[in-house]
């Protein structure tokens, strides 16, 4: 398993405070590990980075996370095949040019509506178009979602393991609520989610974190104490202004550097990364 693009903490080094590079902490020595007295849901670590004449001397507090939440679409699942052809199919219905199924990664996450807007531009100032273009992409998704959506390869194994570690777990999707509770229980058979929240008229659409801080809060859980897992940056917005800990994940609909300039803290290629992230050193001094 390779580890995450950085490491998850602030280093001190003197008067300054640096982001410490995976290449760095992996030649580093860790000399001595404790709780911080005045800093809830983190621990210390204290390391030593060969240089010349020696060692320089790092210090890093590490958050303690006690909750996970996901986005839905390019995160948990790969559901581009099916919302592409089910948009193509009404945009046929309704005369306009199909869109090749790749272009789709730049269209989806930000609700149905924005899609249709996305791609069918046409629709802007025709509130008629605006709403047959809906119901018929509800209908027609609704019909075939199932035909090529899965879960990542990895992704169930992640969460059984997330799990049995204690984590309160959550999704949090701008696809309509209907389909993204419908998406969990099918992909996802014998397994709960804590929480599972698609877009209704009265919660509001990310990156509004209001729906995200709702849902943690019933948890109990601050939000330095929240792991923020999605694909777009819609999703890493959602982190920044949520106070979240924003983890970027490459498999999905956007790239690392998109990712990154939203503010992501990391980026990773694989499921099974998230546990680098996670540090079990901590527990052990809980």
């Amino acid at each position: 398993m390779d580890p995450p693009n950085t490491f998850p903490g602030n280093v001190s080094v003197g008067h300054g405070s640096h982001e410490l590079s995976v290449a760095q902490l992996l030649r580093c020595t860790i000399l001595m590990k404790g709780p911080v007295e005045a800093c809830s849901g983190a621990h210390h670590l204290v390391l030593a980075l060969p240089c010349q004449g020696g060692f320089l001397k790092l210090e890093t507090t590490m958050a303690t996370f006690k909750s996970i939440l996901f986005d839905l679409d390019g995160t948990l699942i790969d559901s581009l095949k099916d919302i592409a052809l089910s948009a193509n199919q009404v945009l046929t219905e309704l005369g306009f040019p199909e869109h090749p199924i790749e272009a789709y990664k730049k269209f989806v996450g930000d609700g149905a509506g924005t899609l249709m807007l996305r791609i069918l531009p046409e629709a802007v100032e025709n509130p008629s178009l605006q709403a047959t273009f809906l119901q018929k992409w509800k209908q027609a998704y609704g019909e075939q979602w199932q035909k090529h959506t899965c879960p990542y390869d990895g992704v169930r194994d992640l969460l059984e393991k997330l799990k049995g570690d204690g984590y309160w777990l959550g999704v949090l999707s701008n696809k309509p609520h209907e389909f993204t509770t419908a998406c969990v229980r099918v992909l996802f058979p014998g397994f709960t989610f804590d929480t599972v929240w698609g877009l209704t008229e009265d919660r509001a659409k990310k990156p509004d974190p209001s729906a995200a801080l709702e849902m943690v809060a019933a948890w109990g859980c601050s939000p330095k104490e929240v792991l923020y897992v999605g694909d777009t940056d819609t999703d890493m917005l959602t982190a920044v202004k949520a106070g979240f800990y924003g983890l970027g994940v490459t498999w999905g609909f956007r790239s690392a550097e998109e990712l990154m300039q939203h503010g992501a803290r990391e980026t990773i290629d694989r499921p099974e990364q998230v546990y680098w992230l996670l540090d079990e050193r901590s527990k052990e001094g809980d």
